[in-house]
């Protein structure tokens, strides 16, 4: 995978694209770190557009744990899990209703 910053793609993209090899993926970084990726199209479309997606999912899913990883949530048993469920429950049905 090529690495092209998004500046020289923005202002040479051709010139910036032609050293990169045909159905190789590109990696778009600005001044804060990777931002794109550029993906060629091979073969069937659906089937390319169906796998971009379930990866995009995949990502958003992983940062979505993040949360839980930095609080050390992430090692937490099904028992220890259950106990907080059932800690919560009961604080919603003590509490006055309003």
């Amino acid at each position: 995978m090529r690495q092209v910053s998004l500046r020289e793609f923005r202002t040479r993209g051709a010139k910036a694209l032609a050293s990169v090899p045909n159905n190789e993926t590109i990696l778009l970084s600005g001044q804060q770190g990777p931002a794109y990726f550029l993906v060629p199209v091979v073969g069937d479309l659906a089937l390319e557009d169906q796998d971009l997606r379930r990866t995009l999912a995949k990502a958003s899913l992983r940062e979505s744990w993040r949360p839980a990883r930095e609080a050390s949530l992430d090692t937490m048993t099904d028992e220890q899990i259950n106990q907080e469920i059932n800690l919560a429950r009961n604080a919603r049905r003590d509490s006055p209703v309003a």
